[in-house]
């Protein structure tokens, strides 16, 4: 039982810093601080125009498989990997 809190304890924790980082490049980078980071270019491209359009997307993903990884570390440590 104690083992099934310290997993949780530990996922809850993965996941707050992963929404943190996706809410931190989609809605401050993408949408207020988009003025700021338009004085920035990224490959021809102002860079808060980049974050609204596709910057924010492949955080998104790059953290979908940060997610995965882990997860799947936690469940090994945990001895729940099957």
């Amino acid at each position: 039982m104690e083992d099934q809190k310290k997993y949780w304890k530990e996922n809850l924790k993965y996941l707050g810093i992963l929404l943190t980082i996706w809410f931190l490049v989609s809605f401050v980078f993408g949408i207020l601080l988009v003025e700021e980071l338009n004085t920035i270019r990224l490959g021809g491209f102002k860079l808060g125009f980049w974050f609204a359009q596709q910057g924010s997307i492949y955080v998104f993903v790059l953290l979908i498989f940060v997610y995965i990884r882990l997860m799947n570390k936690l469940d090994k440590k945990y001895n729940l990997d099957t």
